[in-house]
């Protein structure tokens, strides 16, 4: 029960798409924070991350799973997809987000993996890129006819009351049952996590295409400092791992100019999130081939 005596409800959502469909956005306007990081490189999203967002009676934990990659068979692919299956299975209401009037194989091969028996909304995102809504009704039809969706929902992410609507539909699916996140629970990831995350994030968003999404980032030391000038002081040290030595050329950039600003926005950004002084070391590492090498995958923290 809440203070005010209502039934409290709880319940697990999956946020599933191809690669670069706007998951990661949808997630991070729902949970009213940024938790997952967002860029136009296909495959930035690795991890299952919990979005918590508590609204009056109802906590809605959200997950969010990588795009289902089909095109690679390498070992990361590999424990991506396995990811994507594990969120899928376990959840009391699906998100299968695809762009309006859009539909190809990518999204048809996450269609199929969606379970039987587990609601399911259609949420028809870029509603905003779509000119001319007359041309929305036929493709809603031939949805209806590849999947039993219990809803369609057309919206935009970037739009509040969009988002707003999105948490009405999605309440009456989840179970009425205690709450599982304190209220003011955002994620169930750590901060270390966030910090690689973040740093990620600016890698692509600094390197564009031209890295290959291959990259990753190490977290090598995270530890908080006691400071007079700070209420918190965290030190962070981390490797960003390539492939070659020309993709390590590429992040440091001209002089390292690219690699400052990497390490800059980053750092800015996590003193904003820890609401800390932040102190960001960086390095880049050449690692052939570790995105095949399964032992190694798991050693960079993916499952």
């Amino acid at each position: 029960m809440t203070a005010d005596g209502r039934t409290q409800r709880c319940g697990v959502i999956a946020i599933v798409g191809k690669p670069n469909v706007g998951k990661s956005t949808l997630l991070n306007a729902l949970v009213g924070q940024k938790i997952s990081i967002t860029s136009r490189k296909a495959q930035t999203t690795r991890h299952r991350i919990t979005g918590i967002r508590t609204q009056e009676a109802t906590q809605f934990i959200f997950v969010d799973t990588p795009g289902f990659q089909t095109r690679h068979n390498t070992a990361l692919n590999k424990s991506l997809n396995k990811t994507v299956l594990g969120a899928v299975g376990d959840v009391d209401l699906v998100l299968f987000v695809v762009e309006a009037g859009s539909f190809t194989l990518a999204d048809a091969k996450v269609l199929s993996l969606l379970k039987p028996g587990v609601p399911c909304l259609l949420i028809a995102n870029k509603l905003d890129n779509v000119h001319r809504r007359a041309e929305i009704a036929p493709w809603l039809k031939t949805m209806q006819e590849r999947h039993p969706f219990t809803e369609f929902v057309p919206m935009s992410a970037k739009n509040a009351g969009d988002i707003q609507r999105l948490f009405g539909i999605c309440e009456k699916y989840l179970p009425e049952q205690a709450w599982w996140y304190g209220e003011d629970e955002l994620t169930d990831r750590s901060e270390k996590f966030l910090a690689s995350e973040t740093v990620r994030e600016k890698l692509f968003r600094f390197t564009g295409d031209e890295l290959p999404y291959t990259s990753t980032v190490i977290i090598d030391k995270f530890e908080e400092e006691a400071s007079k000038t700070h209420k918190r002081m965290v030190r962070i040290a981390a490797t960003i791992v390539v492939e070659r030595d020309s993709h390590k050329a590429m992040v440091i950039g001209d002089k390292g100019e690219r690699m400052k600003r990497i390490g800059t926005e980053a750092r800015q950004e996590l003193e904003k999130a820890f609401d800390a002084k932040v102190f960001l070391e960086l390095w880049v590492k050449v690692r052939s081939g570790w995105a095949d090498d399964e032992a190694r995958v798991r050693s960079f923290g993916y499952e």
